[in-house]
């Protein structure tokens, strides 16, 4: 990601912007940021401000973890985490790799998941790399740049609020999430993970790289704005599909996922129109009468109409406004093996992926 100003630091001051961002960059998914937000405050208020470095500025051979929670949103929402779970991993982490963390990364920028990784840096006392595995949300463990530019998983190290530390040592991504996911249920659907535990000179070619400094500039996009909507969609180059009331909301937590689908009528001039927003975590593809308006790994995202805010799956309601946007992902994720993982069909739609921007716009 480029052509965003560089964010040096996180502090109490811009911590609010990041927030905001994430959330539009999660998709959906990634948890919704409110929990991450109160939690990394209060590691900034008492650990202090958090340094963001790129890759370059380490070290080869400097041990980078990618952290993220691992389970249902909806769980995630309501279980919050012991401030205590990664100090407990991240000494199981140095206690395997015989080295100290030089970095906490987040494993997907895209919601909560890329809001609390500024808590667990504060706490840990270690900087913030800008960057990222996905470039937004994903549901699934193999679903990060590492798996496509074929990085093996080696190690994923879980900690729960029960007090419980995994390693998993998965021959695959496929199996990375096949164990990670059976962990996490078992600890109540929602636990701290780092996946793909790395050097920072094997990071490099394997991450998309600014995405800290990009969602610090999203949530900023906004601010004082008298049209925060067309701000965002202009800032993100993005496709406006469609503004109009939420009419139903089909969703069930089951297998550590949030599944379900989003039903939007239009309030526009083509009132009355139905679009259908298909969901697993992370909304996945947009439907209208059957026509495909976007899809993964394409970034979908509802936001409030008024006030551009980002709404995640798991805080989806009858009645409210919301328009949504859809914009181009990383163009690593339109490899064929960025597809393979993360297209439609891996999610089960038996459809081609089209680039959003070929499909072209429907305005509400």
């Amino acid at each position: 990601m480029h052509g965003y100003p560089r964010v040096r630091e996180i502090t109490v001051d811009n911590l609010d912007a990041l927030a905001r961002g994430c959330a539009i960059l999660g998709t959906g998914g990634g948890g919704s940021v409110e929990t991450g937000l109160l939690s990394a405050r209060r590691a900034l208020e008492t650990s202090g401000p958090v340094k963001v470095v790129t890759l370059d500025e380490l070290a080869d051979d400097d041990v980078v973890v990618p952290l993220s929670g691992i389970g249902a949103p909806t769980v995630s929402h309501e279980m919050l985490a012991n401030e205590d779970d990664v100090v407990r991993l991240a000494a199981e982490v140095e206690r395997i790799v015989g080295a100290p963390i030089a970095a906490v990364m987040s494993s997907e920028i895209g919601g909560n998941n890329g809001v609390e990784p500024v808590g667990w840096a504060s706490r840990l006392g270690v900087p913030l790399v800008d960057a990222d595995g996905m470039g937004r949300a994903f549901p699934e463990v193999q679903m990060v740049s590492m798996n496509v530019v074929g990085l093996p998983p080696n190690l994923i190290v879980l900690a729960d609020v029960i007090g419980n530390v995994s390693v998993v040592r998965p021959v695959d991504g496929a199996w990375s999430e096949r164990l990670a996911r059976a962990l996490a249920v078992a600890s109540g659907a929602h636990s701290l993970m780092a996946d793909y535990v790395l050097t920072a000179e094997d990071a490099r070619d394997a991450v998309i790289h600014g995405t800290v400094s990009q969602a610090v500039a999203l949530g900023s996009a906004t601010v004082g704005q008298a049209d925060p909507l067309a701000a965002l969609t202009d800032v993100l180059s993005a496709r406006h599909l469609v503004s109009g009331k939420v009419i139903d909301v089909e969703r069930r937590t089951g297998g550590g996922f949030v599944r379900g689908s989003v039903v939007v009528e239009s309030t526009g001039a083509d009132r009355g129109r139905l679009v259908r927003i298909e969901i697993q975590n992370e909304n996945l593809v947009v439907l209208d009468d059957g026509e495909v308006l976007a899809s993964v790994p394409d970034l979908i995202t509802l936001v409030d109409s008024a006030s551009a805010q980002a709404i995640s799956t798991e805080m989806v309601r009858y009645g409210q406004r919301v328009s949504v946007l859809a914009w181009p992902c990383d163009q690593l994720w339109r490899t064929p093996r960025g597809l393979d993982i993360a297209g439609p069909r891996a999610f089960g739609y038996d459809l081609d992926y089209v680039p959003v921007e070929e499909i072209g716009a429907v305005r509400a």
